[in-house]
């Protein structure tokens, strides 16, 4: 089971850092990051960092569930129902996306790529950390 808990626990740190790795340059440096969004300028900059800011709350609830992925059962359901609503949510915005849209449309593909990356290494530990059947 300690075996089980210390893979969960290196899926979850890996899927955070890999979200974190996206929301704080967004808090950071929004500018940079505006035009594949198809914005610019100060509202552009603050609606990026914006999203670095949703993005930093949501990782939270990832805390807990790292420190014990076992105990922390009903958390690791919402981990993994936060990633499916982000994943489902940034496939209906790709999908009703109007032609003309390219930079945005590749900015949309990388974020669907990179989740279900996430949703894959987080149900599998999800699934790997299952207590036994009684």
């Amino acid at each position: 089971m300690r075996q089980r808990g210390g893979w969960a626990r290196m899926a979850l740190g890996l899927v955070l850092a890999a979200n974190l790795s996206a929301a704080i340059p967004y808090v950071l440096d929004p500018a940079a990051y505006a035009s594949a969004f198809e914005l610019g300028g100060a509202p552009g900059a603050a609606m990026v960092r914006g999203l670095g800011i949703l993005f930093l709350m949501w990782n939270v609830t990832y805390l807990p569930v790292i420190v014990d992925p076992f105990r922390q059962r009903a958390l690791f359901g919402i981990v993994l129902a936060q990633q499916v609503i982000g994943l489902a949510g940034e496939s209906w915005i790709l999908a009703s996306l109007p032609p003309g849209h390219a930079v945005l449309a590749a900015s949309g593909l990388r974020f669907l790529a990179f989740d279900t990356a996430g949703l894959m290494l987080l149900l599998a530990a999800f699934l790997g950390t299952r207590q036994p059947a009684a």
